[in-house]
């Protein structure tokens, strides 16, 4: 009887001396994966960006720290080939329940694979636009300029035109101006272009664009179009606009809006109006009776 006692305490002994083993190392695996993770995140890898650097550093975390798990599991008897065949059967009937899951993690590696964006880019998609904030397997997700957190599926990113606005270090700027059919478009031209050469966003290299759009209804339309570095973009095009509006008015050049012309019978004359002069109405009472005086 003692020594069946003794014998149990043993198995005791030995079964919490596992567990503590497993806990042990699984909590340094934890730590190790955690340490290899933040020092590969440290190495500049030739054309990765951040987002592939983001995903690198995930894989490495999980990869350390499964396999400290599984060796965690041997140590308290289970047999890992069950579990991987478990894990594989899983997994199977997962990715049928999941097809969507499953394209947009397809779709995520695509998107590392060809990397048209990385993380702090401000893309285009449809008609969010926002900062890229995050790449993950399943979705991206964007920080618009009026502070939203959007998510977008892998998928939708595939399937739909991104365009990524800071892709490249400069952008351009294209102006839409109209001015009256009197002006001088030469004239104007010149105009615009010592408006550009004046302003300090402005790029003298590539040169602005001056395009004749055609003839508006109340205006001839003119595309003015200048560069500058993408950060300086949207403050070129304010000041820019801002600028050529003041010059305007300084040398007389008009900006017109939309009239409305009426003709009659012929296509190059107006039709005259003639606006009679009306008596003021009276304010006098209808009621009110004439005086002795009146009669």
């Amino acid at each position: 009887m003692e020594e069946t006692t003794s014998t149990i305490s043993l198995m005791e002994q030995l079964h919490i001396f596992d567990i503590s083993k497993a806990l042990l190392i699984l909590i340094v695996g934890y730590f190790v994966a955690k340490i290899a993770s933040n020092a590969v995140s440290r190495f500049d890898f030739a054309n990765l960006g951040p987002h592939g650097k983001v995903q690198l550093r995930r894989a490495v975390f999980y990869g350390i720290f499964i396999l400290m798990l599984f060796s965690s599991l041997r140590e308290l008897g289970f047999d890992l080939s069950v579990v991987l065949g478990a894990a594989g059967i899983l997994s199977v009937a997962i990715g049928f329940a999941s097809q969507t899951s499953a394209s947009n993690l397809i779709s995520g590696i695509f998107l590392m694979m060809e990397r048209p964006f990385s993380i702090t880019d401000v893309i285009r998609v449809g008609d969010t636009t926002g900062e890229v904030i995050s790449i993950d397997l399943l979705s991206v997700k964007l920080r618009t300029f009026d502070n939203l957190f959007v998510r977008i599926p892998n998928e939708s990113m595939i399937k739909t035109q991104v365009t990524t606005l800071t892709k490249f270090p400069i952008r351009r700027a294209d102006l839409q101006i109209g001015i009256a059919y009197k002006e001088d478009i030469e004239k104007v031209q010149q105009v615009l272009t010592a408006v550009a050469t004046k302003n300090i966003l402005c790029l003298d290299e590539p040169k602005p664009l001056f395009i004749l759009l055609g003839f508006g209804s109340s205006s001839v339309n003119i595309q003015f179009s200048v560069w500058a570095k993408r950060e300086n973009f949207l403050a070129l095009k304010n000041t820019m606009y801002q600028q050529i509006k003041k010059t305007f008015d300084e040398l007389g050049i008009e900006i017109p809006f939309p009239h409305l012309s009426i003709y009659s019978g012929e296509a190059t004359k107006p039709m005259p109006v003639t606006v009679n002069a009306t008596q003021p109405i009276s304010t006098k009472n209808v009621n009110d009776k004439p005086s002795s005086e009146q009669l």
